[in-house]
């Protein structure tokens, strides 16, 4: 059985090509936003990981503090 022809008029090359460069600028947009995103992501990252740092050097300092006292 044959399928019946699409009525829809087909779209130009022209027109096609108009939307795939339109296509390619929202694609293009949304990976700068991504890199934006990655960027604060990553410079969240490195103040929670220094905080981090931070608080393992002052849990050191007070174990042995507490060391101390307990061996006095």
């Amino acid at each position: 059985m044959a399928m019946p022809e699409d009525p829809r008029p087909r779209p130009t090359i022209d027109e096609r090509l108009q939307a795939l460069a339109q296509t390619v600028e929202i694609l293009a947009g949304m990976q700068r936003e991504n890199e934006e995103r990655f960027g604060q992501v990553t410079r969240n990252f490195e103040i929670v990981l220094d905080s981090i740092k931070r608080l393992e050097n002052i849990a050191m300092a007070h174990e042995h503090r507490l060391d101390r006292i307990e061996g006095q």
